[in-house]
This record gives C-alpha cells, sequence and structure tokens, in this order.
C-alpha cells in the first residue's frame, strides 16, 4: 500500500513538473498560438467559440465597448467584466450597443497566451449595419396566422418597417421596398418586434419577410436585414398576449428605482394593464388578476408603462401585463410573468443620481428608461443608485426629495434638473436656481455632498418636430443664467460646452435626436464626462 501511495505521488510530481516545465517554458509555444473565434446565434442567444488549444487549460472572456473618443483621459474601450470558462465557447451576456471581446487561455500556473485580438460581435458592427432577426419560423417549426416577428434592437433607431413579401427581392439589403415580390409593409413599429396579421396569407405555404431600422424621419438607418423565411400553418394556436422585450439588456441590467415595465404589443391592441406582484401569480397566462398585487395600472401605451411609485424595498419583484379593449375589456391573457430584484443597499449609499427623464433615462423618441444603454449611470465607471423620475421639473425634483433621498441617505448626490422647466415659456431661471439652492441646503442638512451638473443645450426645431410643443425663445438666456449658478458651487461637473452643434447654439442632433434627451452617444459622453471627475467625490 506504501508503495502504490509513494508511487502515485511520483507520478503526480512528475505530472505538476511537466505541467509546470511546459508552461513555464513554452515547451508547445503556447504564447505563440492566437486565438481566434466566431459567433453563431441561435433564438436571440450569442454564443462566442474558439479552437480549443491543445493542453488542459481555462480561458477567460472580458468584454469591452468603444469610448466615444470626445473626452481627454478617457480610455478607447470601457471594460464591462470578465468571466471564465473551462469550455472553448461562452454564452455572451446579451448586450444593446457594439460590444466586443478578448480571450485569454490560463493553465495551472498562469496565463498561457496573450489576450487575442479584440473580437467584434457583429450584432451591431456589421456594415451595412441591419437589424439581426431573432425569430425564425422554419418548415419544422412554423408560425401561426399572427406570429411575433422579432429582432434585436438597433440603437437610435425611433422606429422599424417590416415588408412581406411573395418571393425573395432582387437585391437583398438595401433600403428600398421591393417592387416585384412586395406584399405589404408598415413602418408603425416603435420597438424591437411586431405581431404580424397573416390571415390573409393563410393559403400559404410561406411567405418572406424582412426589417429595417428607421430615425425619427423615417428614413433609414443602414438597411433591410437578411430576407427570411416565413413557413406558416394555419392550424397552430395565436399569440393572445403580449410578448416581455427582455431581448437586449445591458450587461448587470438593474430596474430603475422608478421601474419602467416594456413588451412587445398585441396586434392593434394600444391599451394595457400591468401589475406588480411581490410573488408569482397562482397561474401562468391565466385571465384573473392577482388578487393580491402590489399595484397595478391601465395605460394607453403600445408598449411600456412607466411606475409612478419608486420600489425601493429590496426583495423580488414580479409583473405582467395584457391587452385591453376600447371597451375596457381583457384581450385574450396575462403575459408570461417577468422578474426583477431589487438589492439591498448599504446604510449610506456612495453615489447617486438625482433629476428628470434625463437622469431617469430613455431616448431616441421610442426607447424607455428600460433599455439602460440609454442611461448615463450605465458608463460610470463605479456604482451608482439611479433615482431619476421622468417628467420631473426642478420643483417636482426638490418635492420628492425627503421621500425618494432621504432613505438612502447618498454620502454623494449628482443633481441634474430644470431642463423641463428650462424649455416652458414664461418660467423664470430664478425659480429653476431657487429650487436647486433648496435641494443644496437638504444635502447638507443631511450630510450628502451636493454635486450639480451643468444643464446642456436643447434643440427646439427638434423638440418641436419629436413632441409638438414649442420651446420658450429665451431658453438660452436661461440656461446660462442657471449654469452660472451651479458654476458658483463648491462641487460641479460641466457638461454645457460637449453638447453643442457647429453653430455653437443648440444641442447636436448626433447627441439627441429629439433635441431633449440624449441619446446613446450623448448618454456614453455624459458618462465619461462624469468619470474623469471623480476627484469631486468623497469618499
Amino acid at each position: 500500500m506504501k508503495k502504490f501511495l509513494l508511487f502515485t505521488l511520483i507520478i503526480l510530481g512528475f505530472t505538476i513538473l511537466s505541467a509546470y516545465m511546459a508552461e513555464k517554458t513554452d515547451l508547445m509555444g503556447l504564447r505563440s498560438m492566437e486565438i481566434s473565434a466566431s459567433f453563431d446565434e441561435q433564438d436571440g442567444k450569442l454564443t462566442l467559440s474558439w479552437d480549443p488549444l491543445p493542453y488542459p487549460c481555462f480561458y477567460k472572456v472580458e468584454t469591452y465597448s468603444p469610448t466615444t473618443g470626445l473626452v481627454e483621459g478617457e480610455p478607447e474601450a470601457k471594460f464591462w467584466g470578465s468571466d471564465y470558462t473551462m469550455n472553448a465557447s461562452y454564452e455572451l451576456p446579451s448586450s444593446a450597443i457594439p460590444m466586443n471581446y478578448r480571450v485569454t487561455a490560463y493553465g495551472m500556473f498562469g496565463q498561457l497566451t496573450d489576450p487575442s485580438r479584440p473580437i467584434e460581435n457583429p450584432l451591431h458592427t456589421k456594415q451595412p449595419l441591419s437589424p439581426s432577426v431573432i425569430s425564425h419560423y422554419v418548415e419544422e417549426h412554423p408560425a401561426s396566422l399572427m406570429p411575433f416577428l422579432v429582432w434585436h434592437s438597433v440603437p437610435n433607431a425611433v422606429c422599424y418597417e417590416v415588408e412581406l413579401l411573395s418571393g425573395k427581392p432582387a437585391q437583398e439589403g438595401g433600403t428600398a421596398a421591393d417592387k416585384n415580390n412586395h406584399l405589404e409593409s408598415t413602418q408603425l413599429i416603435f420597438t424591437n418586434g411586431w405581431q404580424a396579421d397573416l390571415k390573409k396569407y393563410a393559403n400559404r405555404k410561406f411567405i418572406y419577410w424582412r426589417v429595417r431600422a428607421l430615425d425619427i424621419h423615417h428614413q433609414p438607418i443602414g438597411e433591410f436585414s437578411p430576407t427570411e423565411e416565413l413557413y406558416i400553418d394555419a392550424n397552430l394556436p395565436q399569440p393572445d398576449h403580449p410578448l416581455l422585450n427582455e431581448y437586449d439588456q445591458m450587461p448587470n441590467f438593474e430596474m430603475p428605482i422608478y421601474p419602467v415595465y416594456q413588451w412587445i404589443p398585441l396586434h392593434n391592441i394600444e391599451r394595457y394593464e400591468v401589475e406588480l406582484m411581490i410573488h408569482p401569480p397562482a397561474a401562468e397566462n391565466d385571465t384573473a388578476p392577482t388578487a393580491d398585487a402590489a399595484w397595478r395600472k391601465v395605460v394607453d401605451s403600445a408598449t411600456a408603462c412607466y411606475d409612478e411609485y419608486p420600489r425601493p424595498y429590496a426583495g423580488d419583484y414580479y409583473w405582467r401585463v395584457r391587452g385591453i379593449d376600447k371597451a375596457g375589456n381583457p384581450v385574450g391573457v396575462w403575459s408570461d410573468t417577468a422578474h426583477f430584484v431589487v438589492k439591498q443597499q448599504p446604510e449610506r449609499v456612495p453615489v447617486a443620481v438625482l433629476g428628470d427623464s434625463i437622469t431617469h433615462g430613455g431616448g431616441a423618441v421610442s426607447n424607455s428608461p428600460a433599455a439602460l444603454e440609454y442611461s448615463y449611470t450605465t458608463y460610470f465607471d463605479f456604482p451608482c443608485l439611479n433615482l431619476g423620475r421622468s417628467g420631473d421639473t426642478s420643483t417636482m425634483t426638490l418635492q420628492r426629495f425627503d421621500q425618494d433621498v432621504l432613505p438612502f441617505k447618498p454620502k454623494n448626490l449628482l443633481i441634474l434638473t430644470g431642463t423641463n422647466s428650462l424649455r416652458a415659456p414664461n418660467l423664470q431661471p430664478e425659480l429653476i436656481i431657487n429650487d436647486l439652492e433648496a435641494i443644496r441646503q437638504k444635502c447638507e442638512a443631511n450630510d450628502i455632498r451636493p454635486i450639480f451638473l451643468t444643464l446642456m443645450p436643447i434643440n427646439p426645431a427638434n423638440i418641436q418636430f419629436a413632441f409638438h410643443t414649442i420651446t420658450d425663445k429665451r431658453w438660452d438666456v436661461k440656461l446660462q443664467q442657471v449654469n452660472n449658478w451651479v458654476r458658483s458651487q463648491p462641487y460641479y461637473i460641466d457638461l454645457e460646452p460637449y453638447f453643442y452643434d457647429s453653430s455653437h447654439k443648440v444641442m447636436d442632433t448626433k447627441f439627441s435626436i429629439d433635441g431633449l434627451h440624449p441619446d446613446v452617444l450623448g448618454k456614453m459622453l455624459m458618462g465619461e464626462i462624469i468619470n474623469q471627475h471623480k476627484d469631486v467625490f468623497q469618499p
């Protein structure tokens, strides 16, 4: 027995020594090997795969995204995190902005290979840009007569156009509808999915479809997606509840403190009922409302519902949605149940942000704060609690200070509010300044460091086109008065200079399609500016 143990130890020692020699002296030439990868997508999930090394190892996968390049001192890429796998493949977390990845091999005694070259996620980096389809209705898995057609969202898309065709188009891609095989199309799709009505094609075995992203003027962003065959089985049951929209969430998704619930709507249904629960419903896809639901609301909105109450209490939350007809009767059944978790916060939150819809999130007109690529806190290099609420004036932000800020008693509070007040006719800048001064006093009375952000310029012409509202002609004078007060404070971060167009008079459209809410590039820029001023935060 002792001889066997001794032999085993000798073999183990020899194995370890051999591994050590192989790794440290690179006997197998591992360090010269370059890891190259490919992508495979199934049902909206993307997998990164590479050739395994001819040696026992594990792999580190790092995730990055390009930065704007507009802020001095900001690195070329933002690091989102890393993960490890023993396999030569890795399922990538969903993302709504361009991402790239690096893969590095590690052995028993350390790093075996250099990090790979940046591997670009093809969903948002292919040229010309076109939506990537998630819903595939092949002959083995056909569609009903009312299928959901779903695709990955395109950053800064305001809406989408779906075209149905009788045959393949003469040319793939492009920006023009096909003349010969066109059946019908619609541009009234304000999220990354659409329930099609195919009843008129019930006698066909299949048709074709494709989709393209559009801007606020309904002009193409890139080209049509590759044409998809859509096989039809008229005998299949038709979906009778909205489809939860959780396809393109940013890494480490957390629901805003004022939640927003979003879905892909039923065909031609514009009213919906949303209920929030602290436990799962008794049954999935039933017709009865939950008796002890924490909150319920009916909204005249096809794609999203804004919760008017903050949800600060740690724990599990569940929500679902159903269609409501014009008479107030339910349409079909409840959707599947979505789940999110509110984390337990420390006794004093290190950093929080307070403000209106610019802080709450959302952008490109039709993208809600649940789309975290449109939140500037997403791009911070530090954890931050988002206390923003859409629709706030500076007075409304002040009025909810005690309710929303004091329970968390943040050490540092970033404050950006007043833009909605700024553009209101006949509202004097002194009112905004008085509100900001009152917020400052409340902060100091509660041992909170107030860090004010200067208001950004707006673009009245774009606001008029997007929202059909008039902006005070003196908005720019009011802006300077408010920002002069902000710059007189002990702690402030100056956002304003970065956002002007070449005339230096209004918000540059490349940062904000609607002239008011910065879109993805604008929110990235805000986050990068604030990252460069972390020295104003107290520990």
